[in-house]
């Protein structure tokens, strides 16, 4: 098997901010950061590229080697050794249920489903943090001395298990989550809220996910907050996908998809695919654009959403404005109206001029909505196709993926078939897709067993996974059905404004 390594005159890349071309610092000192002290997000100053040759090569390799190829193009300032050790560690044998980590299944015809939820949380945001503990411990090492980091994490559902189980008891590090009150499934709430380790804690918020994540993004501005951290020797960083760290891994499942779809012969090497991706906060379609960057033969990416489709519209329109009614929908993890990861984006496509994105950003704080510039909107247009569908929709396509192509899709996953299909009947596009399946079904019970079977009034959450399990002859995942009966250890719930009082108490400062 082949092996990637770095070297000693590997091209090193440097990350600046999106709001301050001034800003100059390593992939380590990104990652311990989260995010940049002007509130910006941290990119790389340039995108490196894989050449065909190095593209058909990983081809050749598991999963764990694509990684370290492509994330060693990223993490300049990692060593070989510190690389293998987070990747290795992250994605060892037996942490996942499939050995090929993301499989890549045929739904039908030329449309492939990349299964992101085979990690130890079920939701693809294993596929990122499950190695982020690492790569953040590494890198504290190089940037920090002798000081806790605090992780504070914003969650609409997955991302606050996948942080809690990733980085449980991991020393140096606490971490704190918060979650919409209303706004999560059943499973992703008893997910969090049973959580074991020493150095966790979970609170719902009174608000909805943009409440959390406007919450957390205030926090880590605030100075008189980042005095008091100093002065308790503590640090900030984030789990959220504002980290460079948590974005980054996720680019290498698409290239492991691209080389798996090959083995397959679903396409021929130097053929493009399509993508679509269900996203809210635009970081999982963000990394299917830098694989397309970097050299993935990617021909649309194709970006889908529900109800809450303030990118849809702007995708469309080139206005971006979240003064809309906001939708609590059976697809919990997509209700945003603030997409961050939307961001870095348009700081490449605007020609990285940081002066017009704290002005488009300004206007989205100040006034709820901005307009990018025809150029940008041109560029957008030529890149990404977007659709929407609501729930009703999301349940048909539930109920018509499963009996007419025997798979049980989440409710995130049949947001993103339904909009590939609406895409192939506007446009006639025959290429291979790729639809990025997010969460195992299982995840949301209540919701897919309606879908498939109509009305799922039982008496509780473990009762309607049984009712599913023998509805679709497939068995809940372990981690899913141990939940069970396990003590509840976090209830508290607070107002989005008193989240600072939360973070203080929970530290005992």
């Amino acid at each position: 098997m082949n092996t990637y390594v770095q070297t000693k005159d590997v091209f090193v890349v440097f990350y600046t901010s999106t709001r301050d071309n001034n800003v100059k610092v390593t992939a380590s000192k990104a990652i311990t950061d989260g995010i940049s002290p002007d509130g910006g997000l941290y990119i790389p100053e340039s995108i490196p590229v894989l050449s065909a040759d190095e593209i058909k090569a990983l081809c050749d390799v598991d999963y764990k080697e694509r990684a370290k190829k492509v994330l060693g193009l990223y993490l300049t300032d990692f060593t070989k050794e510190e690389l293998d050790y987070c990747v290795e560690g992250a994605y060892k044998d037996g942490k996942f249920a499939s050995e090929f980590v993301a499989p890549v299944v045929n739904l039908h015809d030329n449309v492939n489903i990349l299964e992101l939820f085979k990690g130890p949380t079920c939701a693809f945001k294993d596929m990122a943090l499950q190695i982020l503990p690492y790569l953040l411990t590494v890198s504290a090492k190089k940037n920090l001395k002798d000081k806790e980091i605090v992780i504070l994490v914003a969650t609409s559902g997955d991302t606050g298990k996948a942080a809690l189980e990733g980085f449980k008891d991991v020393e140096g590090t606490k971490l704190l989550v918060f979650y919409p009150n209303d706004g999560v499934s059943p499973m992703q709430k008893l997910q969090m809220t049973t959580q074991e380790g020493a150095n966790v804690g979970v609170c719902a918020v009174y608000g909805n996910f943009d409440d959390c994540q406007t919450g957390v993004k205030n926090i880590f501005t605030n100075k008189e907050i980042l005095d008091r951290f100093e002065k308790n020797n503590l640090v900030f960083s984030s789990a959220n996908s504002i980290n460079w760290g948590r974005l980054a891994p996720q680019i290498v499942y698409y290239v492991s998809a691209y080389c798996d779809m090959v083995n397959s012969g679903e396409v021929k090497f130097g053929d493009k695919i399509n993508v679509v991706v269900p996203t809210g906060n635009f970081g999982n379609i963000l990394a299917a654009y830098f694989a397309k960057e970097m050299g993935l033969p990617i021909n649309k990416l194709i970006c889908a959403s529900n109800a809450n489709n303030v990118l849809t519209d702007f995708i469309e329109t080139g206005v971006y404005d979240r003064n809309r009614s906001f939708f609590t929908t059976v697809s919990p993890s997509m209700d945003i109206l603030i997409s961050s990861n939307l961001e870095r984006l348009l700081y490449i496509l605007c020609g990285r001029n940081d002066e017009t994105i704290n002005d488009w950003f300004g206007k989205l704080k100040s006034e709820g909505k901005y307009t990018v510039s025809d150029d940008v909107k041109a560029l957008i247009g030529d890149m990404f196709f977007a659709g929407c569908c609501d729930d009703t929709a999301t349940a048909e396509t539930i109920n018509e993926t499963y009996n007419k192509y025997n798979y049980l899709a989440d409710t995130h996953t049949s947001v993103a078939i339904n909009v590939c299909d609406a895409y192939i009947e506007k446009t006639g596009d025959k290429t291979p897709v790729v639809v990025a399946s997010t969460a195992s079904p299982f995840k949301f019970s209540k919701a897919v067993l309606s879908a498939v079977e109509g009305a799922a009034d039982y008496d509780d959450e473990f009762a309607t996974v049984d009712a599913l399990e023998k509805i679709s002859s497939l068995k809940a995942p372990e981690q899913l059905s141990a939940l069970k009966g396990k003590e509840v250890r976090f209830t508290q719930v607070t107002a989005k404004e008193d989240m600072a009082e939360v973070v203080f108490n929970m530290l005992g400062i």
